[in-house]
């Protein structure tokens, strides 16, 4: 059997993108685009920068694409590169500054009933989570979204892992609310 053959559709794709295959280059931006301007608006909440980081993050994508190694999913090595990406524009903008320590926070964190989550739709509650302050939204995005520990996102904003769990806690009370207020909206006009 040829090695041609042995490739897949995904493993040909990458090795035109490493040759620097215009077809190829376009053919990710098709397949991955619309799914990372989506990770890069939960992050940053304006299209505008969005459409800036999605640039930054496929030419980084191209540049670096020798550096794929086939361990691990393309995908996810895509959308590691965009929240990458999206990281980095927020510290260079200080959106992350506004950190407080759980040790400040004391036992405000209420515990709140969320039943009401099956009376919203999947964009609300995208806009309930796009409204919180970027730190917040950050954390929540990392921890909630993307599934890494809150150490592994302490080191990766420079904070501490306690203010990132109090950053989730804080994101979490007001998505709470938000929620709420939401699905009450809904209860209200649509029974």
């Amino acid at each position: 059997m040829e090695l041609k053959n042995a490739l897949t559709d995904e493993e040909r794709l990458i090795a035109a993108c490493k040759n620097g295959k215009p077809w190829a280059q376009k053919r990710v931006y098709e397949l991955y685009a619309p799914a990372m301007m989506s990770v890069c608006v939960r992050y940053v909440n304006d299209r505008e920068t969005a459409r800036d980081l999605l640039q930054d993050g496929f030419i980084k994508i191209f540049t670096k694409i020798d550096t794929f190694a086939g361990v691990g999913s393309f995908a996810g090595w895509i959308r590691q590169i965009f929240v990458t990406t999206a990281l980095e524009f927020l510290r260079h903008n200080d959106a992350l500054k506004q950190s407080t320590s759980i040790d400040e926070m004391g036992d405000r964190v209420i515990d709140v009933d969320l039943s009401v989550l099956d009376k919203i739709s999947a964009d609300d509650l995208m806009a309930c989570i796009a409204k919180l302050p970027a730190g917040y939204r950050t954390v929540f995005n990392l921890y909630a979204v993307e599934g890494y520990s809150h150490a592994e996102i302490a080191e990766m904003l420079e904070i501490t892992e306690s203010t990132s769990r109090s950053q989730f806690m804080r994101a979490r009370k007001i998505l709470q609310k938000n929620v709420l207020l939401t699905g009450s909206y809904y209860a209200r006009h649509y029974k």
